[in-house]
């Protein structure tokens, strides 16, 4: 996804549009507009209804049809994501925002749901929204004088298209419900890491067969849909099995502790602080001043100094102030989300005094991804030591929960 701006909030639940959906609205209503004459056809088949399609057809009728079915279409999406996220919420799982966007909708929940029972109800709470969704409006199809020809229209529209949405849902394609489904029956009998691993294996193989199916049908949001399925697929899994990786490891396990820390001063000159980094081979120092923490200094803080201000600039003009840490009790994890979340090479480890007790950095949580994925259950793919190292490179963004 793209840049988001929030909208609104439902039950506490931040509701985000991404820019793409702005421009796949129209895209939308106008396909609808296009096609008015045979979902005409189609409803009539289908309700037994006996709709007429030129008023829809006249002057600007089409293009007010399509988009207000668009909308409804995308209001029926929010509805099915708040299924996920109330039934998460009961659960006592957080969301953090629900974003509308090109293909849809996605909730995005602060952490995985680990009991296969909770899982299976949080999954199937949106497709079970959209299956009410359909069938209340299909009982509505008969409820609205004939008069109503546009409207009729479009609840007609909208009642197909959320029972398309529930079963297309429910297909296993990790990370779709479907796929969700298909993780929580894998873990009822065995590790939550290696099912997610299963599951993403059948949602890639998924992905892959939709995308040659939409290059067959020249149908880009059937690509798009297979590309964001595969991205995702792999994403979680390796996010998993990471945090299976580091499971039972805290923050106080890998830390360097703060007696063995080089730290500097504030009033150290850059060129004195280049001095140190090169001579210890370190490019990061926290900063102390009177015993407290004054914040940290890297060397990308000090790359746009000249040369011959080196000597007259000193660390507290150029240190990072901002500190983003992490308590000795954390898990080890939650320091990996800190340093890939923010894209920093390490995080201060404080008590909850505030004094500094150590520092992690991403070769410590390299170091212990590498022993970690030697102990940890096997089956688990992307968990390893060439995947460790990619901790640089991948953000922790791409395995965050979504639905």
């Amino acid at each position: 996804m793209f840049k988001s701006f929030k909208i609104g909030s439902i039950y506490g639940i931040p509701i985000k549009l991404d820019v793409t959906f702005l421009l796949i609205l129209p895209i939308f209503a106008w396909v609808i507009a296009w096609q008015v004459d045979q979902l005409v056809e189609m409803i009539d088949l289908i309700f037994g209804t006996d709709l007429h399609a030129n008023p829809l057809e006249e002057g600007y009728m089409p293009l007010i049809v399509g988009l207000v079915a668009a909308l409804g279409l995308f209001a029926c999406v929010l509805l099915h994501e708040l299924g996920h996220s109330i039934a998460a919420i009961r659960y006592g799982f957080p969301i953090e925002s629900i974003t509308l966007w090109l293909l849809g909708g996605v909730a995005q929940l602060s952490e995985n749901p680990t009991n296969w029972r909770q899982e299976l109800v949080i999954a199937i709470a949106g497709p079970i929204v959209s299956v009410a969704l359909g069938v209340g409006l299909w009982v509505s199809v008969y409820l609205i004088p004939t008069a109503y020809n546009a409207t009729i229209f479009i609840v007609a529209y909208l009642a197909l298209m959320n029972l398309v949405l529930a079963a297309f849902n429910m297909l296993p394609g990790f990370p779709m419900d479907g796929g969700r489904v298909l993780r929580a029956l894998l873990a009822r009998n065995q590790p939550f890491a290696v099912a997610t691993a299963q599951a993403a294996r059948v949602g890639k193989l998924f992905a892959l067969m939709l995308g040659l199916f939409g290059l067959l049908a020249f149908n880009f949001i059937l690509i798009a849909l297979a590309l964001f399925i595969y991205i995702a697929a792999t994403g979680e899994s390796r996010y998993v099995a990471l945090q299976a990786a580091l499971e039972g490891v805290q923050v106080r396990d890998l830390m360097t502790p703060a007696a063995e820390l080089d730290v500097v001063s504030p009033e150290l000159t850059v060129d004195r602080l280049l001095e140190l980094m090169y001579r210890e081979r370190h490019t990061g120092f926290p900063v102390i001043d009177d015993g407290h923490i004054a914040g940290i200094v890297t060397l990308d803080d000090v790359r746009t100094i000249s040369p011959e201000d080196r000597q007259h600039t000193v660390v507290a003009d150029v240190m990072t102030t901002e500190l983003e840490t992490v308590k000795p009790d954390d898990e080890a994890f939650a320091a990996l989300e800190q340093l890939q979340s923010n894209d920093i090479g390490r995080v201060l480890v404080v008590t909850d005094r505030g004094d500094l007790a150590g520092l992690v950095t991403r070769t410590d949580i390299v170091r212990s991804l590498s022993i970690g994925s030697v102990r940890a259950v096997r089956d688990i793919p992307a968990a390893g030591p060439e995947q460790a190292a990619e901790v640089d490179s991948v953000p922790a963004v791409e395995g965050r929960p979504r639905w």
